[in-house]
């Protein structure tokens, strides 16, 4: 059974919709994340904070602890709406083209979003078990693969919006 382009767009509609709402809780929160009176960002503690400074939110969490919990298992659900809706877009985009290289990699960029998921379960998997106090693993395989997450979706966001914008639909 093919999917059409309708139903990769009201795919893509519904991811939106739960992205836009994930999100907007999401960053609700945040305005709460302060360690040791200074504000922290998940953005920091996924890409820019070092080791030790990981370390030091992780262990002066009392006030925010349940407050970034939240945040994290929001992610999840954040995650239904990012990776699927990505995905949807790169699908919408290679419906405007006829073939070639471009279409084929726009099957590939959506089909990566699932490798782009799991990089951000495991991303959380992590973040989770240092907040609950377990020992932190190696911190230079978890910023690579939030390095490999990013470029994914990024990628495949960005190829495909240009798609989209810059391609009529085929005749």
């Amino acid at each position: 059974m093919a999917i059409n382009q309708k139903q990769w767009t009201n795919l893509f509609r519904f991811c939106l919709g739960v992205f836009l709402g994930t999100a907007f809780c999401m960053k609700w929160m945040e305005s709460d994340f302060v360690s040791q009176g200074q504000p922290f960002t998940i953005i920091g503690l996924e890409i820019s904070y070092p080791a030790e400074k990981i370390t030091a939110i992780m262990s002066d969490l009392i006030p925010v602890y349940t407050i970034l919990g939240y945040h994290l298992y929001f992610d999840f659900a954040f995650m239904v709406g990012v990776y699927p809706g990505i995905a949807a877009l790169c699908m919408m985009a290679a419906g405007r083209l006829n073939k070639g290289g471009l279409r084929n990699g726009l099957f590939i960029l959506a089909a990566l979003q699932l490798l782009g998921w799991a990089c951000d379960i495991y991303e959380n998997k992590c973040l989770l078990e240092w907040l609950n106090g377990r020992v932190a693993g190696d911190l230079s395989l978890y910023h690579w693969v939030v390095r490999i997450k990013w470029a994914i979706a990024l990628s495949g966001a960005l190829v495909s919006i240009l798609v989209l914008l810059f391609r009529k639909k085929p005749k």
